[in-house]
């Protein structure tokens, strides 16, 4: 057993969803007990998700059927996506302590130095693997299993732990510190059980696939897996990534545009309170309660499909965009840069027009103003 899950203390009602009640059935050491306010502001996030979640099917039907001019500005939708992975390769390598601010991140991930340092190879570690899931997920091969999990961890830590401790369980005990205070916090379980643990979490979400909300499923997975703590090291990146993949369930293209690891590095001190525990797992086990950590998992969730949310916006806004609005993109992807003088080159429209056109890709997020009077210029939104 991974833990007992006590029956939430809720009255049932005809038409409230019951994945809940579904977790309760399940072999695992799930502790689910909330009041009903709680499952309520669960269940607004689950529905919040699913609002955005089908605007983004909507709008992938709509490219899919020619509506949106999609490949008239595929670069700067593919520099958003590069956005993206530079900004969860940020986020989860700085929830960990990685010192190095996100421009230094992308300068290390644009050059790729031969002699990096540990701080640089996490990033370019967390950066190929992500690209490589990311590519995967397209082509629709990903399903999550044991191997998955220990090819993503052998990845995270490649060059920074031996190899005998690459892409294998954990083979001896190991202790959580507190990362405020340095101090010893959880005692995961012992290296022997980590096998079996394994094995049942990754049953549990094969069993419950299409049954519990595929949000709230990587949710438990993503805080059990932390309690596991199944590697020596690299285990909240390796977690991170998997449940990255967990969350494809959404709509596979979305995990080129979504960084939610970005919403807990905002706030790591509250990340590692809920996903974490204190004390020893095994008197932990039964007693452990996943509602606090459901709800900000969710909220993480809601946060950064918003701003996916946006991006979705443009798309379908971008079926309005005329050929002098293409021309000043292209323009960007060549050259990086424009101002109004060089955009005058372009075209014969007049200086009142041009002004017009700018403010347009301004309004719709795909550019952004750099400088000032005489010298502005003009660069894509993720530069």
């Amino acid at each position: 057993m991974i833990a007992e899950i006590r029956e939430p203390k809720v009255e049932k009602q005809e038409r409230e969803r019951d994945w809940v009640q579904k977790i309760a059935m399940a072999p695992m050491e799930f502790g689910i007990s909330m009041l009903s306010s709680e499952k309520a502001r669960l269940l607004g996030h689950v529905q919040d998700i699913g609002l955005v979640r089908d605007k983004y099917y909507l709008t992938k039907a709509y490219v899919k059927v020619g509506i949106l001019r999609i490949n008239e500005y595929w670069d700067v939708m593919k520099k958003k996506w590069k956005a993206a992975q530079d900004l969860s390769t940020h986020a989860s390598t700085s929830i960990e302590g990685n010192p190095l601010p996100l421009t230094e991140v992308k300068a290390v991930l644009k050059g790729r130095p031969k002699r990096a340092r540990d701080s640089e190879r996490e990033v370019m570690n967390y950066n190929q693997i992500l690209i490589w899931l990311d590519n995967e997920i397209g082509k629709g091969k990903l399903k999550i299993n044991l191997q998955l999990i220990l090819k993503i961890q052998k990845q995270v830590v490649s060059d920074l732990l031996p190899r005998y401790d690459c892409g294998v369980l954990r083979k001896r005990q190991v202790v959580v510190n507190d990362p405020r205070t340095g101090q010893m916090a959880f005692i995961p379980p012992n290296c022997n059980d980590v096998p079996r643990l394994m094995k049942e979490l990754i049953g549990f979400v094969d069993k419950s696939r299409g049954e519990i909300d595929p949000v709230i499923l990587a949710g438990l997975f993503h805080k059990q897996m932390v309690l596991i703590h199944p590697f020596i090291d690299g285990n909240g990146r390796s977690t991170r990534l998997t449940t990255k993949v967990l969350l494809s369930d959404l709509g596979l293209d979305i995990f080129n545009l979504f960084s939610f690891e970005n919403y807990y590095n905002q706030n790591v001190t509250k990340y590692f309170a809920t996903v974490g525990e204190y004390g020893d797992y095994y008197e932990l086990k039964s007693k452990i309660d996943f509602t606090n950590w459901l709800e900000y998992f969710t909220e993480g969730i809601i946060d950064e499909l918003l701003r996916v949310q946006k991006l979705l916006d443009v798309l379908v806004k971008n079926d309005n965009m005329e050929p002098y609005h293409q021309c000043i993109l292209d323009y960007l992807s060549a050259h990086g840069r424009i101002s109004d003088k060089e955009y005058a080159k372009l075209t014969k429209r007049a200086d009142s027009t041009r002004i017009l056109d700018f403010k347009y890709l301004l309004e719709l997020g795909l550019i952004k103003r750099r400088g000032a009077g005489p010298a502005t210029y003009y660069v894509l939104e993720n530069e």
